[in-house]
């Protein structure tokens, strides 16, 4: 039976699903298709971190930022499914694998960040995107092993943090974070290195 998360709830991986190996990150939500006659583009970003002497999570290596220019960390042990410009349709709009087996023993936190492309250019922002959601699936059955959905309190922001799976005692957890940011995707980036 598959866990429904609220913010800042997690779940330990290894405890309630322990034969999880490869695990399927689905991401998905509502937004116009257009908006200030611009396109409405949601873009899933997966950041690789190792956790520096201070304990923050930094990018073990550019190569290891995972989104629609770079589908595949260096060892395939994380790939992207590709950018989906329009977000139509029911159920996942982005999907993300992580295959546990093949993740670099210095990954310590996998953080999937939602930006949406040219933000402060094209005037758009979360308060105008609805029922977001992550959701964690066993890759190989297909279960659904954990969900979040996140709330509609985002009104300014250009950018939001679903979640993240992170190595705590040599065990995976997953939390459901939801926090809102006023950055983009190269914001991220600098504040991850």
């Amino acid at each position: 039976m598959a866990t429904k998360l609220s913010k800042g709830q997690g779940i330990n991986l290894s405890k309630s699903a322990p034969s999880l190996r490869r695990v399927r990150i689905g991401l998905g939500w509502d937004a116009p298709e257009l908006h200030n006659g611009h396109p409405f583009d949601l873009d899933v970003s997966a950041f690789i971190c190792l956790l520096n002497a201070a304990g923050e999570p930094k990018l073990i290596s550019d190569e290891h930022l995972v989104f629609y220019n770079n589908l595949k960390s260096p060892n395939g042990a994380v790939a992207h499914s590709g950018d989906n410009r329009t977000g139509a349709g029911d159920g996942d709009d982005e999907t993300i694998i992580v295959d546990l087996s093949l993740l670099d023993a210095q990954a310590m936190e996998i953080s999937f960040i939602v930006t949406i492309h040219e933000a402060p250019e094209r005037r758009q922002n979360f308060g105008l995107v609805r029922n977001a959601f992550i959701r964690l699936y066993d890759d190989l059955s297909g279960a659904l092993v954990a969900g979040y959905e996140l709330d509609s309190s985002f009104a300014s922001e250009t950018a939001a943090q679903f979640g993240s799976l992170y190595r705590n005692g040599g065990e995976w957890h997953f939390k459901a974070v939801g926090a809102g940011y006023r950055l983009t995707l190269g914001d991220f980036v600098a504040g991850y290195q």
